[in-house]
């Protein structure tokens, strides 16, 4: 049994969307981040950076003690490797997925999380924020619509890559960015939308960086203030 410890954010889903693919047998324990549930020791425990989202594979492929991860593209290698799907074994197909694996980890998700945080979230608007980080989220979304052109998906066949991807151009629109101006990235975008097991990873979710949502003192404080709540 997988214990996925999440929430419905960009990064919380890129698992979600793995464990839906696979059939792996799973339980969501979800983590309420605006409530600071993030901060109890015994997810500190296993997950020190409080961040979601985490997991715990209490039946590992070797037979021994539970392995428990956190950090969203280690969790989708461990489970790509642990069912032998989405990621290819041979030396080329497993470097080019990885490599934008990485991109994403490295880029495409922190660059669009600062961007949403300051075009949504912030208190007061910082016009050179919304601006360095609108531009960077659609240079990053260029060089996605240039990989994509020819190919069905990232790296040739459907994979991690896409999943860990996908999650962060769903909020496209409080990101300033318009899926009309990357005709290859909207084909591919729908494509994924329309898998059954992204339909049932998405069910019920509250759309990530909506202008809609507003924030209590008491969540921002725990979000932006890397604070438990009180």
């Amino acid at each position: 049994m997988i214990e996925l410890y999440y929430w419905g954010t960009p990064n919380g889903l890129k698992p979600r969307l793995m464990l839906e693919e696979t059939g792996l047998e799973h339980r969501i324990v979800p983590v309420d981040i605006g409530k600071g549930e993030q901060f109890r020791p015994e997810f500190l425990a296993f997950a020190p950076n409080n961040r979601i989202p985490a997991l715990i594979d209490r039946a590992p492929a070797d037979g021994g003690e539970p392995v428990r991860l956190f950090e969203s593209g280690a969790i989708l290698q461990y489970l790509a490797e642990k069912t032998g799907r989405f990621l290819p074994a041979d030396l080329r197909g497993r470097a080019d997925v990885m490599q934008w694996l990485f991109w994403q980890v490295g880029g495409l998700g922190p660059m669009a999380g600062q961007n949403g945080h300051f075009r949504v979230y912030a208190p007061e608007p910082v016009p050179y924020a919304i601006e360095r980080y609108t531009r960077e989220t659609a240079r990053l979304y260029g060089v996605l619509d240039r990989r994509l052109a020819g190919r069905e998906f990232i790296a040739g066949d459907y994979s991690i890559a896409d999943m860990a991807c996908y999650p962060w151009i769903v909020p496209h629109a409080a990101h300033g960015q318009d899926l009309d101006d990357f005709p290859n990235i909207r084909r591919w975008f729908e494509a994924i939308r329309e898998r059954p097991a992204t339909r049932r990873a998405y069910a019920g979710v509250a759309e990530a960086y909506s202008p809609a949502r507003k924030l209590s003192d008491a969540e921002r404080g725990v979000l932006f203030g890397a604070k438990p709540a009180p």
